[in-house]
């Protein structure tokens, strides 16, 4: 039986908050290696405070070089991530192309962002993967779901559980871009999601990213 692939964000923000997360991402790697045997996965690595340092010390730099030096952190982070499932992924692709040799010889690819393209981040990149293999796209960020306002600055934000991929699309297009952003899927994965109606997940924990691989309840957001 073919495998689905399954293709996952995992934000950067989660990888290394401040220091690695060692004990979120063992947990990470024990969810993804026992449904293995069902499934095929692209893991997208964001480059999260380490890109958002870089682009800080490059404030006046131009937008194409605070770019750059993001997709730079989302690539190192990939290669630290494939070290950590003791993979011996010894290049981290650049292209959908190389993704997809890879995904023919290995269940699990580990890649960032997949070359320089205007207002993007590895959302983009992750939603383009699930767009190219017509498959699902779960985003693994450091909130629950997305919420009706940031939960990180108002108490009484509200978790929107399940929400229309064109109003998603409208609430993300409210959002002025900027290299480094933390919105849980940038503009240009937003109007992807509405324009190929890819069913698309937020959540922030492993325990529920197991829960969807096993068609389970969760506690996140659908996007669909």
């Amino acid at each position: 039986m073919k495998k689905e692939v399954i293709v996952v964000s995992l934000g950067g923000s989660i990888i290394i908050p401040d220091k690695v997360n060692t004990e979120f991402l063992k947990e990470f790697k024990k969810v993804i290696l026992s449904n293995e045997k069902n499934y095929k996965f692209v893991i997208v690595c964001g480059g999260g405070s380490i890109a958002r340092k870089y682009i800080s010390a490059l404030k006046d730099k131009s937008i194409d070089l605070q770019s750059y030096a993001g997709i730079s952190a989302t690539r190192m982070n990939a290669r630290f991530m494939s070290y950590f499932f003791n993979f011996d992924q010894k290049e981290i692709p650049h292209t959908i192309e190389n993704v997809l040799e890879k995904l023919k010889k290995q269940s699990i690819v580990f890649c960032g962002a997949l070359g320089y393209k205007k207002d993007q981040t590895s959302d983009s990149t992750a939603v383009e993967v699930a767009k190219k293999l017509n498959t699902k796209f779960i985003n693994i960020t450091d909130v629950r779901g997305l919420y009706d306002k940031d939960p990180k600055k108002y108490k009484d934000a509200k978790l929107i559980k399940e929400i229309s991929r064109e109003e998603f699309y409208k609430m993300a297009q409210k959002i002025k871009f900027k290299p480094g952003q933390h919105f849980v899927i940038d503009q240009h994965a937003s109007k992807l999601i509405k324009e190929n109606k890819i069913t698309s997940y937020i959540i922030s924990e492993t325990k529920e990213l197991n829960n969807i691989l096993k068609g389970k309840n969760f506690i996140g957001t659908i996007l669909n």
